[in-house]
């Protein structure tokens, strides 16, 4: 076991590290609040995107067609989406904050911290198989949030603009580039995928460090209880239903290490912003987001310890 939680640690550490590190060079001063601000603009518009496109330009998208993992978290998104709803309804969740909730349950930053793990454990290999979960669950990810914060907060985003939003959402476009490159085929230059290796070594750190230097812990003060079980939801319960649709689909080995860490990941930033546009509670998003963040520290480890232990994934490289 020993050899086992020291593979495992190797894999969150250096992820949940950098998020902690740029937490308390907020808090001492050092990391301001504008330097994160646009930090993090340049990061999404322009160095995500490059990195995202470099890892799908280079999946096999004839053996993707039956990529079992993309799948599985497809259908494990549907699930949680509406096994959250259902228990809302059951504990009889205020409206206004049912859409909170369950976007949480469902919802993961797999753009970033689950990027960042699946690169930790496997390397390239790990960035190109999580670009297209990345591509496909954000296009998602959207779509439902817009669902659910409209018929709990009667807020009037139309289908019309959310889908113009997603199609100018700089991720989705740096993927869409980098499969067209794939099925063309496109000859993508060598300096990209050597930018793109530079990027995984040293943007990413520095988004994680975004990351924590943008948790508030002011915000925890507010739905405690709602937060907790949004913190079981988003942390356990995904998790595990995430684990049952991959073995009923038989899928093992490094796509499961991949797909795990992806949507074990804590609740996505971008959800804030969506429940903010919607008028809803913001400190009560900002909450869940800190308190999943801190919490994932520990269940991504012991999940992704006992996968090992088991060996249902890839030893790390």
């Amino acid at each position: 076991m020993w050899p086992v939680l020291v593979t495992a640690l190797a894999v969150s550490l250096p992820t949940f590290g950098w998020v902690m590190l740029g937490l308390g060079l907020r808090r001492s001063g050092i990391l301001r609040d504008d330097w994160v601000e646009v930090f993090s603009r340049l990061s999404f518009n322009y160095g995500l995107p490059v990195l995202l496109f470099a890892g799908a330009a280079r999946v096999d998208y004839g053996a993707a067609a039956g990529a079992r993992y993309l799948l599985a978290g497809i259908i494990t998104t549907f699930l949680v989406a509406a096994c959250s709803w259902a228990y809302s309804i059951l504990r009889q969740h205020p409206q206004a904050h049912r859409g909170l909730f369950v976007q949480a349950a469902f919802r993961s930053n797999l753009a970033i911290v689950g990027l960042a793990l699946s690169v930790s454990a496997y390397g390239e290999r790990g960035a190109v198989l999580a670009a297209l979960p990345i591509a496909v669950l954000t296009l998602l990810y959207n779509v439902i949030a817009v669902w659910v914060l409209n018929t709990t907060l009667g807020s009037q985003t139309s289908v019309r603009s959310m889908f113009v939003g997603i199609a100018r959402n700089p991720l989705i476009l740096g993927i869409s580039a980098g499969v067209l490159a794939a099925v063309v085929p496109l000859t993508v230059p060598a300096p990209v995928f050597k930018v793109s290796a530079l990027l995984s070594t040293l943007l990413l750190p520095m988004m994680l460090m975004c990351v924590g230097a943008s948790m508030r812990f002011s915000a925890l003060r507010a739905g405690r209880v709602l937060v907790t079980e949004a913190v079981v939801w988003r942390l356990l319960v995904a998790p595990a239903l995430l684990l049952g649709t991959c073995l009923a689909l038989g899928v093992t080995g490094e796509p499961l290490g991949v797909i795990f860490l992806l949507l074990s990941s804590p609740v996505a930033t971008a959800s804030f912003v969506m429940v903010v546009a919607a008028r809803g509670d913001g400190s009560l998003a900002a909450n869940m987001i800190v308190t999943t963040t801190l919490a994932s520290m520990v269940t991504v480890t012991l999940g992704f310890l006992v996968l090992l232990y088991v060996g249902l994934v890839g030893q790390p490289v």
